[in-house]
């Protein structure tokens, strides 16, 4: 896209937000080709078909692992799945900010009467993204519905609670690691590492890891709140690995620190943030 809507460029304040207007725009540019958008979809969610299938093989074959079934697997499994495929979906551009850096056009981002994360965030959008959240939202879903969760009128309002603070966290460790990219425009494997990554350690219960491992995910790079410890509530189900059970209710709390952590790395990689003069 060459350059915002007429409306940005003349410096009027949209009536509806700048990511949506964005996002509205690259998603007509999509539609355009509705056979190749169909095939991208079908595509992501074979993808989701697979990292599910593999799960289940697992568990199949062991019955179970650190005391889940399978069943539960396919929660933990649906929440990762719903979290990543999400933040993929709404931040998921911010990893090519390298590209904009080697070739200049993050210039170009910066003059705009707009933000420039948003920008980013909201650059090449495509709904086909969402043939991997809509499946896990259905996979969580269905494992909901099926498993013998203790309702509650308290556990029927903090899941979606629960839902939208794994993928603000998400969002949050894609923006700190794409901030990587100002200080080592090659960083972006490094950002992957922990982003991809971190999903495919959360689809499993991360009980079958270790304590180590589980205590790495919950204080260094807080995945566990993302799958394990809104499982563990869902459930009830005390954590094998011995943490205690308050920080099943921190996944609020760690969504908005960690947003504040990502602005911060935001603010200070665009301080670092040297034009290339192209």
């Amino acid at each position: 896209m060459a350059s915002l809507p007429s409306a940005l460029r003349r410096g009027r304040a949209p009536r509806i937000p700048v990511y949506l207007l964005l996002v509205w725009t690259w998603c007509r540019a999509a539609a355009q080709y509705p056979g190749s958008l169909a095939l991208l979809a079908l595509a992501q969610a074979c993808s989701a078909a697979a990292e599910l299938t593999a799960v289940l093989v697992v568990f199949g074959h062991a019955g179970e692992l650190a005391g889940f079934t399978a069943r539960e697997a396919m929660l933990v499994y649906g929440l990762a799945a719903l979290a990543f495929g999400t933040a993929d979906l709404l931040m998921g551009s911010v990893e090519r900010i390298g590209d904009h850096i080697r070739t200049g056009s993050l210039d170009t981002l910066l003059v705009r009467p707009a933000s420039a994360l948003v920008q980013l965030a909201a650059d090449r959008f495509s709904p086909h993204r969402l043939g991997k959240a809509v499946p896990a939202a259905a996979i969580a879903g269905y494992a909901l519905a099926t498993l013998d969760v203790p309702w509650t009128p308290g556990r029927v309002a903090y899941t979606p609670v629960l839902v939208a603070s794994g993928v603000a966290i998400c969002c949050a460790i894609w923006t700190i690691g794409a901030c990587l990219q100002f200080f080592i425009t090659d960083a972006r494997e490094v950002a992957n590492s922990v982003t991809y990554g971190g999903q495919a350690l959360t689809e499993y219960p991360l009980g079958i890891y270790g304590r180590e491992i589980v205590r790495a995910a919950t204080f260094t790079v807080p995945l566990a709140f993302v799958t394990w410890q809104p499982a563990l509530y869902l459930l009830d189900r005390p954590d094998p690995t011995g943490l205690p059970e308050w920080l099943r209710f921190a996944p609020p709390a760690v969504a908005a620190v960690l947003c504040a952590l990502a602005a911060l790395a935001w603010r200070t990689g665009l301080r670092h943030y040297r034009s290339t003069g192209s």
